[in-house]
């Protein structure tokens, strides 16, 4: 079986998902070291205390739908680029029991 064509929003939509979900992972981390840093640092600088946490929860949202976005948007041109690609090189064999 050769592939020689993939629908360019099905793969869009996977790989926004998957995306997605890469960013909820980072997103977590950055709103752990946002919330731990800002405690810390409230004690010893000019910032307010509630900075950190607004950052944190910020990122939870704002990252996941940024790198979804992202990856919806590569998703779209790495299809178009494999079609392309496709029709002129052949397409890629699969072997599919």
């Amino acid at each position: 079986m050769i592939v020689k064509h993939i629908g360019v929003w099905s793969v869009a939509r996977i790989y926004a998902v998957i995306c997605g979900g890469i960013g909820l992972c980072i997103g977590l981390v950055f709103a752990l070291i946002s919330v731990v840093g800002g405690s810390l640092a409230a004690s010893n600088s000019d910032m307010p205390s509630w900075a950190g946490p607004v950052f944190g929860v910020g990122a939870i949202v704002f990252l996941p739908i940024l790198y979804g976005v992202m990856g919806l948007i590569g998703g779209a041109i790495g299809a178009a680029l494999y079609n392309v690609a496709a029709r002129i090189g052949g397409g890629v064999e699969l072997d599919v029991q």
